[in-house]
């Protein structure tokens, strides 16, 4: 219902509010409702257990939020009342913070951040892909644990003489220098790198359950299934682009996706002049880092086996850095999945020309 007020016959003003802008905490959360023309028409302080509750007796708006944690599942719930919601990255919202940094100030930063037509949101995700970035953080976390164990073990065996290459795969070479008698090792020494080689063993068994279960999710989707036609795409990478990546019809061409992920050069350019510097590393890094690995490893195998005189990877192995030539990979590699994914088509190799 609109109620108006004619001054001088022209201002007409709507008492609706079309616009909410939410600041979301643990258990307080500050609402600033607008009008069309901008105006004020309510600011609130709610609990966790009111929000829901006085959302839903709003008339059908634009509820808009910072997309940080917790954000994606109260976007579902409000999604449900029937409002529109949008996620803004923080990044953008804080030049509209005018002043004071509190929450109330917050929420109205939101919206003026969220009234802009040029505004970039984030695209609330469903229950299936917060499930596996659940999946492939769990064990993300797990690697960087049993790394941090080895290298630990290792530190404190080097200290008496007993030195091993780096990585998982030489783990065996610190557990049978724990048994050897003849190395002359404290007994204390043996007894406490036998708890961290015992740790290592079970964080191991946790990860490889972990894979499996990954497998088989990304063996079963059709998407995930698709994705991984493309050489130097794993199942890892395959849920990752599940899990992590925005819809791809959100951008125009394969070369916005690459921009998005930060594989393209830092710009610093004006009075005409152009400044390309490093990558940007803007947008999501496990995507990047998990997409520059598999390049590195195509280019070593190209290393190893050798490719066609004329191909593209063999013109710029020939004149740049390995490291380079990997992210310059892995920027093809990004545009080549966005038109998979946007086309729905297996990889078809363009001979890298």
């Amino acid at each position: 219902m609109f109620c108006y007020s004619i001054t001088g016959g022209e201002d007409i003003q709507m008492s609706e509010v079309t616009m909410i802008g939410l600041d979301l905490a643990k258990r307080v959360f500050h609402l600033h409702g607008a009008r069309a023309d901008g105006s004020v028409a309510f600011r609130k302080k709610l609990s966790r257990a009111q929000l829901l509750t006085f959302l839903s007796g709003q008339p059908h708006c634009l509820v808009a939020m910072e997309a940080c944690a917790t954000a994606h599942g109260w976007g579902r719930e409000i999604a449900k009342l029937g409002h529109t919601v949008r996620l803004i990255p923080p990044a953008y919202v804080k030049p509209f913070v005018k002043r004071q940094k509190n929450d109330a100030a917050d929420a109205e930063a939101i919206v003026e951040a969220a009234s802009r037509p040029t505004m970039r949101f984030v695209e609330v995700k469903t229950e299936e892909q917060q499930a596996h970035a659940m999946l492939f953080r769990t064990r993300q976390m797990f690697v960087r644990q049993r790394t941090q164990l080895i290298n630990a073990l290792r530190g404190h065996l080097a200290e008496h003489g007993v030195i091993a290459p780096q990585g998982p795969a030489y783990i065996r070479t610190l557990t049978s220098a724990l048994q050897d008698k003849s190395l002359g090792l404290p007994q204390i020494v043996r007894e406490l790198g036998q708890v961290y080689a015992d740790q290592i063993a079970v964080i191991g068994v946790r990860i490889a359950a972990l894979d499996l279960k990954m497998r088989t999710s990304a063996r079963c989707a059709e998407t995930t299934r698709r994705l991984q036609t493309m050489p130097g795409v794993g199942h890892v990478t395959a849920v990752a682009l599940e899990a992590f990546a925005p819809p791809m019809n959100s951008f125009r061409r394969g070369r916005d996706f690459a921009a998005w992920l930060g594989l393209v050069p830092r710009q610093h350019s004006s009075c005409g002049k152009q400044r390309l510097g490093k990558t940007s590393k803007m947008g999501q890094r496990d995507i990047r880092r998990l997409l520059i690995i598999g390049a590195m490893s195509m280019v070593r195998a190209t290393l190893r086996r050798g490719t066609a005189e004329g191909t593209w990877l063999a013109r710029m192995l020939a004149r740049k850095p390995r490291i380079l030539v990997a992210t310059a990979l892995a920027n093809k590699m990004a545009r080549g999945l966005w038109a998979m994914m946007t086309k729905q088509e297996e990889y078809r190799n363009p001979a890298l020309t």
